[in-house]
């Protein structure tokens, strides 16, 4: 049920479709797809196959209530503003949620990779809850900072991982970051006294 079956496909590279970033960007689509009041169980279906899980997904009621309630776990990590934090937050949800590291290749259906969940037919909430801190911790530990954060636009609650060497990303999207500038364009102007404007 949580794992993506070999493909004999050259073209299709299991290792990159299942790479620690992939996890971790997985991650952060899902605690999106689980936020607020009603996650649509399609649009969390959705996500599942875009990062590679196999069909059939039948989510129940039952089946998010408790992805909800590991992604709301998962936000903590997202919230820390250090390295340091995202270590005590991952720590945490370690030592309380996930089981003993081991390695399984699904019965010979897939390369061997690292699980933390208590086997290879855990519950959703489970499987999502382990698979993230085992991606979120080796970001923690190859980069030394935060594997993500939150946008930084106010009214967006949207989760990121952050990558790359160049300045970090502040928000989640473009559109973010240009209704930020805009609004910010506004505030400046109309501070401006009507002599002042040159």
């Amino acid at each position: 049920m949580r794992y993506i079956a070999r493909v004999s496909s050259p073209v299709d590279d299991w290792s990159t479709r299942h790479s620690v970033l992939t996890t971790a960007r997985r991650t952060a689509a899902l605690i999106n797809a689980l936020d607020g009041d009603r996650p649509d169980p399609a649009e969390v279906a959705h996500v599942l196959r875009s990062y590679g899980e196999a069909d059939p997904i039948d989510l129940t009621a039952d089946d998010i209530a408790g992805m909800r309630t590991a992604a709301a776990l998962l936000r903590e990590v997202f919230a820390a503003e250090s390295a340091d934090g995202a270590a005590v937050a991952l720590n945490r949800l370690l030592r309380q949620h996930t089981g003993p590291l081991r390695l399984t290749s699904h019965a010979g259906d897939t390369p061997w990779h690292p699980h933390l969940d208590r086997d290879d037919n855990a519950p959703w909430d489970e499987w999502l809850l382990a698979s993230s801190c085992m991606a979120l911790t080796v970001l923690v530990w190859d980069r030394q900072r935060p594997p993500g954060r939150f946008c930084s636009s106010p009214s967006c609650r949207t989760v990121f991982i952050t990558q790359g060497s160049g300045p970090e990303r502040r928000y989640c999207s473009r559109r973010c970051a240009t209704r930020e500038r805009v609004a910010a364009h506004r505030r400046a102007r109309s501070t401006v006294r009507p002599g002042e404007a040159g």
